[in-house]
This record gives C-alpha cells, structure tokens and sequence, in this order.
C-alpha cells in the first residue's frame, strides 16, 4: 500500500477564495468517461479564450510548471461535489494543496485520491505565497509526520484531520490497493455467503 507521509516539491499559487469546483473543472468535462484527460481541463475557462488562446494565470505560466503544491485562500473547493475537481488537479500534478480552508467534500475526495488538503493560518498561507513569488523555484516539503510545511527559509505549521493523516500515512486511503491486498480474505468471505454460493438462479 502507498504510504504518504512527505509531499516535495515547488508551488503553484492560485489566490481568492471560494474557488469553486466549476472553476476547477467546467462542467462540461464531467462527460468524459474517463478520468484520464482531465489533467488538461483544470481551470480551463480561465486559462483560455473561446479560441483557444492562453489568458493570463498561474497554471499557464512556465514558472509555475512542474509544481507539487497548490496554494490558495479560503474555502477552496466550494460549489458542487464533483470528484473531477481533485482528479484534475493531481493529473496536472498536484500532489498536495495548502489553503485556509476546504470545502468538506472536496477535502475529503481529495484524501481519498492520496493527495493530502492541509490547512494553515492566513498569515503563514501569506508566508508561502510570499516565498513563491520571490522565487518560483523554491522547493518545498510538506511532512504528514511532523505536520509541518517548510522551505530553505521558513517553515509552517499545518493541520489536517487525524483520520485523513493517518489514512495518508498508513496507505488505507487506497481503497482499491487495500482490498488487492485482502484478496484472499475477500474470497474467503464471499465463500460463505450464500447468495454466492447456495442459491441459483
């Protein structure tokens, strides 16, 4: 099972809050049968005109590309529950996000996508972004164990729900690696069941 317990990386700042998931991913996306391509959808609207030209943004900005995590303000994640939104996000290679505060529902898809939604004071968010803009190729590591955010020159606290750091960090977060490795125990079980085993149809 994959154990999360250090996140390194530079960052990508995207500022406001109440970011919602349609401006993570517009809804006409959610069609896609797959979630394969959606790493190129993420804040598509506003990263492009009608016509396909590039408008002004963080995510479009080569300093900014190759970046781990994903800093914002309050409330990020708000509007409906699309599990595309973190989907995304990490396919554009988000692998952690920093903000003030989540939506719950939002937070709670991102864990269960392995990427760990931590909040911080405004304050030390403001410490981070500063750091960023100062230099885009800061490096940053963010520590499930220690819960702490830090860089050559600072270093934060952070917080995130025990369940989640503990699922994080012990690999159950994987639903699916999790039942692969009770497979046997699976089978075992469905073997006494007896809708599986007794009646036909």
């Amino acid at each position: 099972m994959n154990r999360i317990e250090r996140i390194e990386g530079t960052a990508v700042p995207v500022e406001g809050n109440d970011i919602d998931t349609d401006r993570i991913i517009p809804a006409r996306f959610l069609k896609e049968i797959t979630f394969s391509n959606m790493g190129k959808y993420p804040f598509y609207d506003e990263r492009f005109e009608a016509d396909g030209s590039r408008k002004t943004h963080p995510f479009n900005e080569d300093r900014f590309q190759g970046a781990s995590l994903l800093v914002s303000n309050q409330n990020f994640g708000c509007g409906s529950s699309r599990e595309h939104a973190p989907q995304a996000l990490m396919r554009w290679g988000v692998k952690a996000i920093l903000a003030e505060s989540f939506a719950e529902i939002f937070a709670g898809n991102c864990a269960m996508l392995g990427v760990p939604a931590v909040t911080a004071s405004a304050k030390d968010i403001r410490k981070v972004v500063d750091a960023v803009k100062k230099d885009p190729k800061t490096r940053f590591t963010l520590d499930l164990c220690a819960m702490t955010l830090a860089w050559p020159a600072g270093i934060v606290k952070v917080i995130l729900p025990e369940g989640r750091r503990k699922a994080l960090t012990e690999g159950t977060w994987d639903s699916t690696s999790l039942l692969m490795a009770n497979a046997d125990k699976a089978r075992a079980v469905a073997r006494r069941l007896p809708y599986l085993t007794v009646f036909k149809a």
